[in-house]
């Protein structure tokens, strides 16, 4: 389309078109991700949290010139640009999508449910790229933006698409429905996750249902008696209902487990599935029971199925050998999405060396010199330093790549059978589905422990940019990082928040500094707990001290006079309005205004306090005493200088509940990794963490019973007991033995019992059809830090902070 017949679509108030000679063929909202700007469309979106207009600037720099925008001034930004103003842009995105998706008449495929619906679909196009040519949502894009981008890639060429819905709150299905306009619907499950935005799971459910207005029919398993009665209310006549699961349903189905595979059987034919977890099962079975409805015979879907594997669908960040860097991003690879990984791999500032493990592209044919020649452009651009090409069409095009350290292989094998050596490089691992590059990431991967420590970084950023919105536009941010990011790791994760421009750092100790400095990390950083001994390293690593004495002032002017080439230092004073732990009283600040003018190396960089229970509201009489003093402290020492001096005293619960307090800065802690005590704000949260392990050993004990040390948990009747390998040696809390904790097992709860050992703790999972090596969520999504914080007595800092060092930290990012 030209920009003029996309006018014609989405009705702009008003179009200012320059130049209409260009086929528009990408559209897009993230300015960074941009690889063909002279065909690309680029739509304005404001948030909260950012605004896309501030963007076009750079952008018709960079060669793009159609954009769709809100705000009609931002036509002054590119003089060559064509510009359509809309009310809305998201709107704009998804009645240009609603019509794309109008001109195509071939089976379109809708999935939705709380879990799974990115595997249904990777699985599907596994099983079905014999049959189709098939285009599909690319990763998660199952959003109110994701939905309408990954339509506009249907085309003529295909003649079956597969696309994915999600939504977390009500009314967001509708816009989704009306783009999708599925033939074929799959309902995956319903669950707990975004509970909190619906009434009840009845009206959640209705919400989901609503992709299914246009489609004639519906698969989805039979196991949910509230879904079933829903399904026979007259406004779901249109639905041939595609039931499977019990012996009423359309595809009845038993199953047996083998030792590495389960044995399903449909309407008398047994069909082989390469796992035997429950959700790996359901998600298979709802592949099968579609590919019947599709025609397909069931011994090719049998012979098929070996096909599958475990999907990773996320970036994952973790520790390599020899101390390197491994990003595995082995879930799908297209030009987008490695041009986005390699953007990625720029903010990952620890390790200069850059290395890149490469498959052949999923769509091979499509490629040619001038293709393999622009990739090689955006390695230099990149810096990467070492380049592996992997399968055929890589090995033939090898003539197209100038990186001096490239190597390339025929095969996934044959690379592994010559591995080479890496070390302190960060490496990036991009491959296809089919290249079975998880075998590569097994051998990279420094890995000791069955229990993993999983770290969600876009939940950190929603966390972060969530705070943001609640500040003023020029009130800065300090990021709490000490003690490791509360437990959580050190540079992967400091990496996102500086990506995300956080101001300030502020760690515990000057070691926890140098360590980020050593991994390039050129963000101010405050040291909360400096101590006089390592002053001179602190000068020299450039990292800004807390001073709280007059000692420690003394001290440090005493290092800084060996550095006479310092002529300002920066340093935070902090200031005692009640906290009485550290900290000048009101009585020392003429003193300190003496001293620090006398000593003009020294620049005071801001000035803090502690509130003491800012998350009480008993308590809210003294912490408006302490911001009053901090108040009249600070315009004290403030006015006694001539340059700008930042104030700072909220906390996280402060950020929310005294607003008005704001000063200069702010500091956000433990909000930032999930947790609070503030009710309204929980719920706005995102889950960052997520202590995940596996089931080691099941056993049946009889009743009567007792189970672990000092026999302290007996057991009332006949029970299945599993054990796993997370003890108070991990860091797993002994207050959660003996019934108080609980971890999820296939969506369920179970308990605790008896005392939890170093390294191992057991489980009540009586009534669960489980296995060996069937995952547990130890702290994650519906069985949180703070959940179990509670349950054991304590405070989320302590149970975060108590999770050892050989946990793997594994970081996933979108």
């Amino acid at each position: 389309m030209t920009i003029t017949d996309i006018a014609h679509i989405i009705n702009p108030l008003e179009s200012i078109i320059r130049d209409d000679r260009i086929d528009i063929v990408r559209l897009c909202f993230d300015s960074r991700k941009i690889s063909k700007p002279d065909e690309s469309l680029f739509f304005a979106f404001k948030t909260g949290k950012n605004d896309g207009h501030r963007y076009i600037p750079e952008l018709a720099r960079d060669g793009v010139h159609n954009f769709v925008v809100s705000d009609p001034a931002a036509a002054n930004f590119d003089p060559q640009g064509n510009f359509l103003v809309v009310n809305n842009t998201l709107a704009a995105l998804q009645a240009l999508a609603q019509h794309h998706r109008s001109q195509f008449h071939y089976p379109v495929i809708g999935i939705t449910g709380s879990n799974g619906k990115t595997i249904v679909k990777e699985w599907l196009n596994t099983m079905l790229n014999d049959d189709f040519l098939i285009v599909r949502s690319p990763d998660s894009y199952n959003s109110q933006i994701g939905v309408p981008l990954s339509v506009w890639r249907m085309s003529e060429h295909h003649n079956l698409a597969i696309f994915e819905a999600g939504i977390s709150k009500p009314d967001e299905m509708q816009p989704l429905a009306n783009i999708i306009r599925p033939t074929i619907g799959i309902l995956t499950n319903i669950g707990m996750a975004h509970a909190q935005f619906f009434q009840n799971q009845a009206q959640k459910t209705i919400e989901k249902l609503k992709l299914f207005e246009h489609a004639s029919k519906l698969v989805f398993h039979d196991d949910n008696p509230e879904l079933n009665t829903l399904l026979t209310l007259p406004e779901y006549d249109h639905l041939q209902k595609i039931s499977w699961g019990s012996p009423q349903s359309i595809y009845p189905v038993s199953y047996t487990t083998e030792d590495n595979h389960t044995l399903l059987t449909i309407n008398q034919f047994t069909y082989s599935i390469p796992f035997l977890d429950s959700a790996s099962i359901e998600n298979a079975t709802h592949v099968i029971v579609t590919m019947l409805e599709l025609g397909l015979n069931p011994d090719t879907i049998n012979q098929r199925l070996v096909r599958l594997t475990h999907i990773r669908m996320r970036m994952e960040i973790m520790e390599g050998l020899n101390h390197s860097v491994v990003i595995n991003d082995t879930y799908s690879l297209d030009t987008n999405s490695l041009y986005a990984a390699l953007d990625f791999l720029d903010t990952q500032t620890q390790l200069p060396d850059k290395a890149l493990i490469l498959s052949d592209f999923e769509q091979v044919g499509d490629l040619n010199d001038q293709d393999y020649q622009e990739l090689n452009r955006r390695l230099e651009e990149h810096h990467i330093h070492r380049f592996i090409g992997i399968g055929s069409h890589l090995l033939a095009h090898r003539h197209c790549f100038t990186c001096p350290k490239s190597e390339f292989f025929a095969s996934t094998e044959e690379f592994i059978s010559n591995l080479p050596v890496f070390s302190y490089e960060c490496i990036l691992v991009k491959g296809a589905r089919n290249s079975h590059f998880e075998n590569i990431v097994a051998k990279l991967q420094h890995m000791t422990h069955l229990t993993i420590l999983n770290v969600s970084l876009p939940a950190l950023t929603h966390n972060l940019n969530l705070h943001r919105a609640h500040l003023r536009p020029n009130t800065k941010m300090v990021a709490m990082v000490k003690a490791h990011s509360y437990g959580l790791g050190d540079v992967e994760l400091v990496n996102e928040l500086v990506a995300q421009h956080i101001d300030y750092l502020a760690v515990a100790y000057t070691d926890e500094g140098v360590r980020l400095r050593k991994r390039h990390i050129q963000t101010p950083i405050i040291v909360l707990g400096a101590e006089a001994h390592s002053f001179d390293v602190m000068v020299r690593q450039n990292l800004e001290p807390e001073i709280f004495n007059f000692y420690y002032l003394g001290e440090l002017v005493k290092v800084l006079k060996k550095h006479p080439q310092i002529q300002k230092f920066n340093i935070h004073i902090k200031l005692d309005t009640g906290m009485h732990r550290l900290g000048f009283d009101q009585q020392d600040i003429p003193q300190l205004i003496e001293f620090v003018k006398q000593n003009p190396q020294l620049h005071i960089a801001s000035v803090f306090s502690h509130l003491a229970a800012a998350e009480d509201p008993r308590e809210d009489a003294y912490t408006h005493h302490q911001i009053a003093l901090f108040q009249q402290m600070t315009d004290q020492l403030c006015a006694a200088f001539d340059y700008k001096i930042l104030r700072h005293i909220l906390n996280s619960a402060g950020i929310y509940r005294f607003p008005e307090a704001q000063f200069d800065m702010v500091r956000l802690g433990i909000s930032l990794y999930g947790c609070t005590e503030i009710a309204e704000v929980a719920p706005q949260l995102h889950n960052v963490v997520t202590l995940k392990t596996v089931i080691t050993q099941v056993k049946h004990i009889p009743a009567g019973e007792t189970i672990g040390y000092n026999r302290s948990w007996r057991l009332k009747r006949d029970a299945q007991v599993a054990i796993i390998p997370i003890g108070y040696a991990d860091g797993y809390p002994r207050e959660l033995g003996n019934g108080k904790g609980t971890v999820i097992i296939q969506g369920q709860k179970v308990p605790v019992i008896g005392k939890i050992c170093m390294d191992m703790c057991m489980l009540d999972v009586t009534g669960l059809a489980i296995h060996e090596g069937d995952e547990v969520v130890v702290y994650g999504e519906g069985n949180t830090v703070s959940d179990m914080a509670e349950a054991a007595g304590l405070i989320s800092y302590e149970l975060l902070t108590r999770i050892s060092k050989r946990v793997p930290r594994v970081y996933i990012k979108e």
